[in-house]
């Protein structure tokens, strides 16, 4: 029974296309003999992620740049979109590979093109977690300052000033705009639901209305803020698109 390499990460198996251990006298095997069963397979969990460069690293007027990252075991569901990690990993390169139209939707490998990748040993997540900063700690002092500023009845109308003030009016669009970069609180409904604290915002108006420049202002005070224009997204849409996974050959929400 021959023995067939499976190396860890993107690489994959590759199943012989001939029988090599045909006899004479018996009926010659067809192409492609060997199948996989799944009921004898010994399987462990893993994870493609994409490392995003910081914002604070971005070089002006350009894109940020990012990196597949390759994830198993107990390395699985460490992370959230929005952590800032520290990543210890095996830089690796895979074969890309192109559909074939008009070929049943298969795939064949570029000759000569490979992807960079890294393979994962170990993850370190800030302890700021999905969404938060970390430049640095609040002293005392700032905690004080945060405490008053927040019994102060008037701080609703203080913050949503505070947002674009080069831009005249629009106060409800910046006191929207207050409650979006403040989030809301993640509720668990008696009924076992989960109700999200995250906001959503649509800015709909006539063009020279200051819509771009609130948006970049967001993306400017957040954190974890990346803006993005019509050039920069796809029509399946800016957060999530299906897509088939090239190794499983199954559609999965990317």
């Amino acid at each position: 029974v021959p023995n067939l390499p499976v190396r860890p990460g993107l690489d994959g198996y590759v199943l012989p296309r001939k029988c090599n251990t045909e006899q004479a006298g018996r009926p010659k095997c067809p192409l492609d003999p060997y199948f996989i069963m799944p009921d004898k397979c010994s399987c462990v969990d893993f994870q493609v992620l994409k490392l995003q460069e910081l914002n604070d690293s971005i070089p002006q007027g350009e894109m940020p740049r990012h990196l597949q990252l390759y994830v198993d075991r107990y390395l699985c569901e460490r992370v959230v979109p929005g952590n800032r990690v520290v990543i210890l990993g095996v830089f690796s390169i895979k074969k890309v590979s192109k559909s074939k139209r008009g070929g049943g939707g298969k795939e064949k490998s570029i000759v000569g093109v490979r992807a960079p990748y890294m393979r994962v040993v170990g993850i370190q997540v800030d302890d700021g977690g999905a969404g938060k900063s970390t430049t640095g700690a609040v002293t005392p002092e700032e905690e004080d300052l945060f405490r008053r500023l927040a019994a102060s009845p008037d701080i609703y109308e203080r913050l949503s000033k505070s947002i674009a003030p080069s831009i005249f009016g629009s106060a409800d669009i910046k006191k929207a705009i207050t409650c979006l970069l403040f989030g809301g609180s993640r509720k668990r409904m008696p009924d076992g639901l989960t109700r999200r604290g995250d906001i959503n915002m649509l800015l709909l108006g006539d063009p020279g209305t200051a819509k771009s420049q609130l948006l970049k202002f967001v993306e400017k005070v957040s954190p974890v803020g990346v803006y993005t224009s019509g050039k920069g997204s796809s029509a399946a849409g800016l957060t999530a698109s299906v897509t088939r996974d090239p190794a499983t050959r199954n559609f999965v929400m990317e």
